[in-house]
């Protein structure tokens, strides 16, 4: 049962992978645009969220703040050529252009394209990126369960749990960035973000063992691991998930782990709030199971202290 539902967790996501809702911007004359959203209505409906801009500027600012992944410019002259963002999603950047190829004047030529936000020289692929993510969540579990079992005293825990949270976004920081040039930007923005991210899920950890004992392992292992590292969308998209698991996914640490460190890695902040907010709500619960449970268990804590 437990092979069952690892594999389930962690191949039913790719196995149900396709394009859905994704938002990109489109640029052009109403004709033009009304042609393409027919065309794509036929060949992949429902694909893309066709959001019109009045020029391409305007696009690429929407591609750096984040509110698009893309777009597809068409000219007077009925040619068309394509932004993407290949550090917002690398699978997305492939299929804009795959799509912009099907509709493209004349149909045999390839439209130009021009990557607004790159991937770094030395990740041009994003799998570096990406690989990063499980460590992180198996990181943050580690560090809660060790303070947990480890650690006397309920908050010298979780003051054990906000040390290692920061002194893991240092050392990712030095080895993703510094050393394999997978991040850009800002080193202190990125080693911020993975500290909240670590931090998250160490707290929640913490708070479950201090309310339900070593179940709490278990419980934090399904939330943590099982569920919101198969449908963080790190590796592609949120919005390549079935219906509503990419919302999901975003709303778990690991989601939104991956899209805060995105932001602040290539894309100078845009679109961070969202994440910030959500890693902090995981944060502040997971304080709050610990007093709950400090204050329900207070036999329990007891004999962990010794």
């Amino acid at each position: 049962m437990l092979v069952g539902v690892l594999v389930t967790a962690f191949a039913w996501p790719p196995a149900e992978s396709a394009p859905r809702d994704i938002p990109v911007a489109v640029v052009g004359s109403a004709a033009a645009a009304d042609r393409f959203e027919r065309q794509l209505a036929e060949t992949q409906p429902d694909a893309l969220d066709l959001r019109r801009a009045a020029d391409a500027d305007t696009a690429r600012r929407l591609i750096e703040d984040r509110e698009v992944y893309g777009a597809i410019v068409f000219e007077p002259t009925g040619t068309a050529r394509v932004l993407t963002a290949s550090a917002g999603s690398p699978v997305v950047a492939q299929v804009l252009t795959g799509i912009a190829g099907q509709v493209a004047e004349p149909a045999a030529a390839s439209p130009p394209v021009e990557d607004v936000v790159p991937l770094p020289d030395a990740d041009p692929r994003g799998s570096a990126f990406a690989a990063a993510a499980l460590p992180m969540v198996l990181g943050g579990m580690v560090v809660g369960i060790l303070m947990s079992f480890l650690v006397t005293g309920v908050w010298r825990r979780v003051a054990g749990a906000l040390v290692a949270a920061a002194a893991a976004g240092g050392v990712v920081t030095l080895v993703a960035q510094t050393w394999l040039g997978a991040l850009q930007g800002s080193v202190w923005a990125n080693a911020g973000a993975v500290a909240l991210i670590v931090a998250a899920i160490s707290l929640t950890i913490t708070g479950l063992v201090a309310l339900l004992g070593p179940a709490g392992i278990g419980l934090g292992a399904v939330v943590m691991f099982l569920v919101g590292n198969s449908i963080s969308g790190v590796s592609s998209a949120p919005e390549f998930l079935p219906t509503g698991w990419g919302a999901l996914g975003q709303a778990l640490p690991a989601g939104a782990g991956g899209t805060l460190l995105r932001s602040t890695s290539y894309f100078d902040g845009a679109a961070a709030i969202g994440p910030v907010l959500v890693l902090t709500a995981w944060a502040v619960a997971g304080l709050a199971l610990v007093a709950l449970g400090r204050r329900l268990r207070p036999a329990a804590h007891h004999a962990l202290a010794r």
